[in-house]
């Protein structure tokens, strides 16, 4: 029975593998279940066996990638908790880079073809798995900017700091998978360390964070209304 049970779990473990690789290549509606099985080298009536549809399939494979991910490059970054705020700042940037720029993830990919070809099948469950990464990242950014910072003020600082991110950071995973190699459209790729760009990106950050906290603790004037 034992022995049974750990079949299934390996079966199990196999067909989300799969899954992570296909529905990040082809989307979910282009996405067939006899190819994902075959690549797992598993029955085609495991999928509804373990998971019941390939809806259900979809949304796993996406949490499966999540967690891997996660477990593999932890969203603080490794820097302990108790660090000053521009260390944990640091560590939030260098963990989304990490993980950005990591070839054998594909939570990122499988979001991408998700956007391009909606089906909302993963709305709950971003919700539920990055909801409290970006609150944390939020809470950093608050600290940064000071009490007197409007909410706006957060999530556009949240927002142009993850742009930085991503950018480059999809830009090197695409000309790493790009057949062509090197020679994609655009800019030539950055001669860098994810780790010396992240201590750029943080500088960047900070100065900016530094002159929006300067201007949220400025006593706002009252304007006149002409009669």
């Amino acid at each position: 029975m034992r022995s049974l049970r750990k079949d299934a779990a390996r079966t199990r473990e196999r067909l989300l593998a799969a899954a992570n690789e296909i529905f990040a290549v082809r989307g979910f509606k282009d996405a067939k279940v006899a190819e994902i099985c075959r690549k797992a080298r598993a029955n085609v009536a495991a999928v509804n066996y373990h998971f019941g549809s390939k809806e259900r399939l979809y949304v796993e494979a996406w949490r499966h990638a999540f967690q891997r991910s996660l477990k593999k490059h932890p969203p603080d970054g490794g820097v302990a908790p108790d660090a000053s705020v521009e260390e944990r700042l640091r560590g939030r940037i260098l963990s989304i880079m990490r993980r950005i720029s990591d070839p054998d993830t594909h939570e990122f990919e499988i979001i991408h073809k998700e956007m391009a070809n909606p089906t909302g099948l993963l709305a709950k469950a971003l919700h539920e798995s990055i909801g409290p990464i970006r609150e944390g990242f939020s809470s950093i950014v608050r600290e940064l900017l000071g009490a007197k910072a409007t909410e706006q003020q957060v999530r556009l600082c949240q927002m142009s700091i993850k742009a930085q991110c991503f950018g480059p950071m999809l830009r090197e995973r695409r000309r790493k998978k790009s057949p062509q190699g090197n020679r994609l459209p655009g800019p030539p790729p950055l001669e860098m360390k994810v780790e010396d760009l992240a201590d750029h990106i943080t500088r960047f950050s900070l100065a900016g964070i530094r002159e929006i906290r300067r201007q949220a603790a400025r006593p706002q004037r009252r304007r006149r209304h002409s009669r």
